[in-house]
């Protein structure tokens, strides 16, 4: 069974965790400053690669920032890609300069 955790330190900064029968196998470095919820680098361990890890996490991440009121800023190339290539599901959250 798979679950997700957010967890962000005193300086704002953290990740989101996923966890497969309760061994971490997947995280997005993220940071959240103000309104807006940067997120870095989606990571997935080579053997969970490939059976949506990836998006649940994604899916985490958006609600998370739904949740709280938050902008995402994808710098995260994962992110952004999925961002751009589903903009009506992201829009809500995306944050444009």
């Amino acid at each position: 069974m798979e679950r997700t955790e957010v967890v962000i330190n005193t300086h704002n900064r953290g990740e989101i965790q996923l966890f497969s029968n309760d061994q971490k196998v997947g995280k997005m470095d993220i940071s959240v400053i103000g309104p807006k919820l940067t997120v870095y680098h989606t990571e997935v361990d080579p053997e969970y690669q490939g059976e949506g890890f990836a998006k649940i996490l994604l899916d985490r991440l958006v609600s998370y920032a739904r949740e709280n009121d938050l902008k995402i800023v994808p710098l995260c190339p994962y992110v952004f890609a999925q961002f751009k290539h589903h903009p009506e599901e992201y829009n809500d959250v995306w944050f444009k300069d």
